[in-house]
């Protein structure tokens, strides 16, 4: 099953990662698993731009024409995806360095499960209003790291003395790929692909 592990991470993510590390899924799962879960925030963010409006605190709400609102949506999801797969290359890569030898399917499945809280605050997006979806996306983030920090000693099969070291190289590699994103969209925006307001 695609969402196999989803409850376990939120009710006893401990145990879950030994689930996880115990029968390791194929690289098809993990990518099944990722497709899915990032469809959550790009399906509510088509809905919320182009037909429940954007509320940015004053005025009123404003609108994206449905093929603009489309057009990003799309944009979301295939930057969503590459993001995990560039997150879960990171977290292969530095292993090296923490005495770890997990297979790329281990990095991506860590990657996989470790996004999934911040794909499903997307959710929050239907209720548009800013000050909302960042406080719903700060405990997304913040679940994410928990996870993150909870899952690297087990995946990894290293101390949690050098997990801790470990995650929080991943949790600093994450942030630069996200400042990245945001940089490629502002230029993506200011070369004439930005949003179109009805």
């Amino acid at each position: 099953m695609i969402l196999n592990h989803l409850m376990g991470l939120y009710t006893r993510p401990k145990q879950e990662w030994h689930a996880i590390e115990e029968g390791h899924e194929s690289i098809s799962k993990s990518l099944s698993h990722i497709m899915v879960m990032a469809l959550i925030p790009a399906i509510c963010s088509y809905i919320a731009a182009a037909h429940i409006g954007w509320n940015p605190g004053f005025g009123e709400p404003k609108f994206l024409t449905p093929q603009s609102a489309m057009f990003m949506s799309v944009g979301m999801y295939v930057g969503l995806i590459a993001g995990v797969f560039v997150l879960a290359y990171l977290v292969y890569w530095m292993s090296k360095t923490f005495d770890a030898k997990p297979s790329y399917t281990q990095a991506l499945e860590l990657a996989a499960y470790t996004a999934t809280p911040l794909f499903m605050v997307g959710v929050a997006v239907l209720i548009p209003v800013l000050w909302f979806i960042m406080v719903i996306g700060l405990i997304g983030l913040s679940y994410s790291v928990y996870l993150l920090y909870t899952g690297v000693p087990i995946l990894m099969n290293i101390p949690e003395e050098k997990g801790f070291i470990y995650a929080s190289s991943v949790v600093t590699a994450g942030l630069v790929l996200l400042v990245a994103l945001m940089t490629s969209s502002i230029i993506l925006w200011s070369i004439g692909f930005g949003p179109a307001y009805q």
